[in-house]
């Protein structure tokens, strides 16, 4: 038994303790716990800090029984998937602008996920790059910006 598993199992327990009819299916590829239920704003939360919070707490909970544990993620009716295409998309809308102008531009603030998720969609971009700074903040703000040309 992995730790994918013993989350799926933490995950269903405590979902059966708080009463909700939920399937919770593993995505071993992308590490992500499915949960898959009949009443899915109670358990996201206002834009996702309650699927945040169960997510910690699985995680503290798997960790706390198999140390060396992979980090893994719970998304929700695909509430999180669906809002990182969202986010992606935001971002390229921006970066047409910023392409288009050759001024850089801000993005809303971002938790360490979400700037995580948007530096890798760019990383390999031909003719922009991003960058955030390196404070302790825990929202920061990615810029996306033109590449200099190599003249």
């Amino acid at each position: 038994m992995d730790h994918l598993d013993v989350a799926q199992e933490v995950l269903d327990t405590i979902l059966g303790y708080l009463g909700f009819v939920a399937s919770v299916e593993i995505d071993r590829e992308a590490s992500l716990l499915n949960v898959a239920t009949n009443d899915p704003k109670l358990l996201i939360g206002h834009r996702g800090e309650r699927m945040d919070e169960i997510q910690y707490l699985v995680n503290r909970i798997v960790q706390d029984r198999i140390p060396d544990a992979g980090r893994f993620r719970i998304d929700i009716d695909h509430y999180r998937a669906t809002q990182e295409h969202r986010m992606i998309e935001d971002a390229e809308a921006v970066l047409a602008q910023v392409l288009s102008t050759g001024v850089p531009q801000k993005l809303e603030p971002m938790n360490s996920y979400q700037r995580r998720v948007i530096h890798t969609h760019f990383k390999d971009h031909p003719e922009a790059s991003t960058w955030s700074p390196s404070d302790s903040a825990r929202l920061k703000r990615i810029t996306i910006m033109p590449k200099k040309s190599e003249n």
